[in-house]
């Protein structure tokens, strides 16, 4: 391809990098060596004023303590945050590395100090606590509060909570990192040219089949190179929280995660329950896609196949545009918070050597603000990713108002502002096209990245299972067992409507949110259906106010349980019959595509 074809594939994002001197100006910031020193300081501080005395601590004296308690794992928060954000665009950087490392000790040290704080309170009488909780000097962290007693039976001595602390720098967190700078590093070989994994990953969108298939020989052949070390690090890791839940008496791997989302594994099996039990949605989906595509059979490497032939770059300011008057046409305050991620540069969306894969919003620090990571590749799903993270980041930014302790919310309603973005986009895109052929394109589209959002994601959370169950059962398991149970998982999910292909096997191995936070992805699918079932209300003015209540959800952030905060929206979560109504949601938006297909 000659230079001048290049430059037209430009999306504008290759120079969209942000800007973090709102944390630190750099990592040798004199401000970051001060604010390091000072955090230890006033962590050992808060122990000689509070070790040994919480019980006798009345409300006032609580809510001194919860103050400096809340100041420090800020300040924590603040140094943590600008470490990896700087580490993340460059994972090959040795200097970023150690800057990373050092964050995480220090992180490791200031909560052993701390440790003590937790294991006092939680040692209270049940009555005592209650009236603490109660009290109208505490209610800025009551539900923070009300929160922490249910880890009562899981928290260990202080002795043994520090020893937990000091061993996961050199334990999780170091395995973490290793993951990640592997995958960083690598490279693919795709046409001549060694590229990244995001650059390749973003190939299985395009519209030519023999380029998808490329890349997916090109991707397996790079995850074979890696195997033997990413085998070693996912038994690593699934040991390690073996060890860990069984000191902390949780009886099942997923236990804990649904402790930290505030559910229980009744809700979440229903979740799981009511979305495996229509897999043949999918399977129905993908049979119309094939023929839509005139294959005779769907290959793993078509399933993102667009049904359009043409493979427009979407410039970053047109994506911009897009998402600004999508958020701007639902609410002019969502649309201006979003506004200053572009103005102040808070997104880092250029591809480049080095940069972790994937796309996050990092919520930093409630004193600073949210910013935006991901990987800008010009394609329409690329658009979505970023009304995805903005949708995110409008979230954690309306939500500093609750204060370091209280402003994240659980996985589970994370994802709420995130998916809720994506459908404006997605709503707004659809109402401006007057073809039905571009109709049809865009809402297959969007069925594509429902079905990776909600069934792909209950799919990997029953490898989840099987995996954390076998490394329990078996001992360590080889690259064979990791890939048949994938590819178990995998067929449950896709049956006969596509052909899986040995290579796919392996492809379990990339997936970082196994690792970094295990559990995770059952979160994804809670956050779709329940905005499929907001976003059908909100269209047919089913809830009065609708806007001015979603804008109240976002800014109470994690300071009540999910099913109160949802309530707001006049949403049962807890309904046994909940997920059935986003399932039949989703399964509308095939017999639409359907209705298209045949009119076409």
């Amino acid at each position: 391809m000659d230079k001048k074809n290049k430059e037209k594939e430009k999306s504008g994002a290759e120079h969209i990098v942000w800007d973090l001197t709102d944390l630190y100006k750099s990592p040798e910031d004199e401000q970051l060596k001060k604010d390091k020193q000072a955090l230890l300081e006033s962590a050992k501080t808060f122990s000689d004023t509070y070790r040994s005395r919480v019980a006798e601590l009345g409300a006032s004296e609580f809510f001194d303590a919860m103050t400096a308690y809340e100041n420090i794992i800020e300040q924590a928060h603040k140094i943590g945050a600008y470490s990896h954000l700087a580490w993340s665009v460059n994972t090959e950087d040795p200097a970023l590395g150690k800057l990373l490392q050092e964050a995480s000790e220090l992180g490791s040290e200031v909560s052993q100090i701390l440790v003590f704080f937790d294991v006092e309170w939680l040692k209270i009488e049940e009555e005592q606590a209650s009236e603490l909780i109660n009290s109208d000097e505490l209610k800025k962290w009551k539900h923070y509060l009300e929160t922490s007693r249910r880890y009562k039976e899981h928290t260990l001595s202080e002795d043994a909570e520090k020893v937990m602390s000091a061993k996961s720098v050199t334990g999780r967190s170091a395995w973490n990192r290793y993951f990640d700078e592997t995958i960083g590093a690598a490279r693919f070989e795709f046409e001549g040219e060694k590229l990244p994994e995001q650059e390749v990953l973003s190939k299985l969108h395009s519209a030519d089949r023999d380029i998808r298939k490329k890349a997916h020989t090109s991707l397996t052949a790079g995850f074979q190179n890696h195997a033997r070390s990413l085998t070693y690090i996912f038994n690593t890791i699934l040991a390690d929280k073996y060890t860990n839940d069984r000191l902390r008496k949780y009886e099942n791997w997923i236990d804990s995660r649904n402790l930290a989302n505030q559910t229980d594994r009744q809700s979440v099996n229903a979740l799981i329950d009511a979305v495996t039990g229509k897999y043949h949605l999918v399977q129905r989906y993908y049979n119309l896609k094939k023929n839509l595509l005139g294959y005779d059979e769907l290959f793993d490497y078509d399933r993102y196949a667009p049904l359009a032939k043409t493979s427009k770059t979407i410039t970053w300011l047109e994506a911009k545009d897009i998402v600004l008057e999508s958020f701007g046409e639902f609410h002019p305050k969502m649309a201006e918070t979003a506004a200053k991620f572009f103005d102040n540069n808070w997104i880092d969306a250029a591809i480049k050597p080095g940069k972790r894969g994937g796309a996050y919003s990092a919520s930093t620090v409630t004193s600073v603000h949210p910013y935006v990571f991901m990987n800008y590749d010009g394609q329409l799903r690329d658009v979505q990713t970023l009304a995805h993270e903005l949708g995110h980041g409008v979230h954690q930014y309306a939500a500093r108002i609750q204060g370091e302790l209280q402003s994240s919310t659980p996985l589970t309603t994370a994802e709420t502002a995130s998916v809720f973005g994506e459908m404006l986009v997605f709503s707004k895109l659809m109402n401006n096209l007057e073809d039905d052929k571009e109709k049809l394109a865009l809402l297959i589209s969007k069925i594509d990245d429902t079905i990776a959002t909600v069934f792909r994601q209950i799919s990997m959370n029953r490898f989840e299972d099987k995996i954390h169950t076998a490394r329990r059962e078996l001992g360590e398991l080889t690259t064979e067992q990791y890939s048949e149970l994938w590819f178990e998982t995998q067929h449950a999910l896709y049956g006969d409507s596509v052909k899986l292909t040995d290579e796919y096997k392996l492809w379990w191995c990339y997936i970082p949110h196994f690792l970094h936070t295990p559990g995770y992805v059952y979160a994804y699918a809670f956050g779709e259906l329940l905005v499929l079932a907001l976003f059908d209300a909100y269209k047919n003015s089913a809830i009065e106010n609708f806007e001015d209540k979603y804008l109240a959800l976002l800014e109470a952030g994690g300071s009540d349980w999910p099913h109160n905060l949802i309530g707001m929206l006049n949403m049962d979560i807890k309904h046994p019959e909940f997920w059935g109504n986003g399932l039949s949601l989703f399964e509308s938006m095939i017999t639409d595509a359907e209705k298209l297909a045949a009119s076409i």
